[in-house]
């Protein structure tokens, strides 16, 4: 598997034992884990990050962060706000939730120690990392959606960071474009999400100086177009003319929006696949770059194992199954 196709995890670290960072850094790369860590280790300075748009799979809290005991009292805030998140409790003695009340072991996913990481990993597998997506998937929809978004921002560079998987339900940004993506293989949505003025400005800057003002319906157009763009890539690449959906049982199940919050929910806690695209101007390579983000989640129907790609024009033709007119 390459690094552009090796999928990662954001987990917030919040462990002030500095004996353990070293070996905390290196299990967290050895599980294709992001450690990141609050520069304000104070309760209300990890609050702040968690009601900002920081995508997370997990989080790693150690039982005296703060002080004495100081870890359970943030895990309650942390749930209350958060749910979705796995927190993962370190403890000085025996990996497990022993010893807590019902109230408090009710906020973890585990428990953990540093004398026996292996059995952590394995927790951690199948909780944030409980869902197998294929790397020629992977990698497949980087270069589709890579593609599509070059054709529409042909005076941009666009570039892709390491795919993740999330586990909260955040939306990044004011504006997204939601699409079904349906196969006999997955059932799910794939979501655009956008920051409304950011995007609107690198519109206008790639904008012709005689083209009519750019409003917020022009950059609608431009996601829902990305959207169509890159779905009928997957379609093609990835949903076959056998593909028969009559014996299927087609679930249904209500999704839930909270603008003031900016929260989404599939009706599902499984990890969602998550790629961050940067684009910026090529006449101004130095500016911040403009972040899209892809999410898919496949909320309704997964079976990785029947995942298969179609075959190009170019290998029907070495197979025999066509010929060059």
């Amino acid at each position: 598997m390459t690094d552009a196709a090796m999928v990662m995890s954001k987990v917030l670290v919040l462990d002030d034992a500095s004996e353990h960072f070293a070996q905390i850094k290196q299990f967290c790369e050895d599980c294709h884990l992001v450690g990141i860590k609050p520069n304000l280790g104070s309760a209300g300075g990890v609050m702040a990050i968690l009601r900002s748009n920081v995508d997370l799979g997990g989080i790693l809290l150690y039982e005296n962060y703060g002080g004495q005991s100081m870890g359970l009292t943030l895990a309650h805030a942390i749930h209350a706000a958060r749910p979705e998140l796995p927190i993962f409790l370190r403890r000085d003695g025996e990996a497990s939730l022993d010893g807590l009340s019902s109230a408090d072991a009710s906020a973890f996913c585990s428990a953990f120690s540093m004398t026996d990481l292996s059995r952590f990993k394995l927790v951690l597998e199948s909780s944030i990392f409980s869902r197998v997506y294929p790397t020629d998937l992977v990698r497949g929809i980087t270069e589709m959606t890579l593609g599509s978004l070059q054709t529409l921002f042909k005076t941009c560079s666009v570039e892709v960071d390491a795919p993740y998987l999330v586990k909260d339900q955040i939306i990044y940004g004011e504006v997204f474009s939601m699409i079904t993506i349906e196969s006999n293989w997955c059932r799910g949505y794939m979501m655009l999400q956008t920051e409304e003025e950011r995007m609107l400005n690198l519109l206008r800057h790639n904008a012709a100086a005689d083209a009519e003002p750019l409003t917020f319906r022009d950059l609608n157009s431009v996601l829902g177009e990305a959207t169509n763009l890159v779905w009928g890539s997957f379609k093609n690449r990835y949903v076959g003319y056998r593909d028969d959906m009559s014996g299927l049982t087609q679930t249904q199940v209500p999704i839930i929006i909270n603008h003031q919050r900016r929260y989404i929910s599939f009706g599902s806690d499984d990890p969602q696949l998550c790629l961050k695209y940067n684009l910026t101007p090529l006449d101004a390579p130095q500016s911040a770059p403009v972040s899209v983000f892809q999410r898919f989640v496949f909320n309704l129907s997964w079976s990785p194992d029947q995942f298969s790609e179609n075959p190009s024009v170019e290998a029907l033709v070495d197979s025999g199954e066509l010929e060059m007119f």
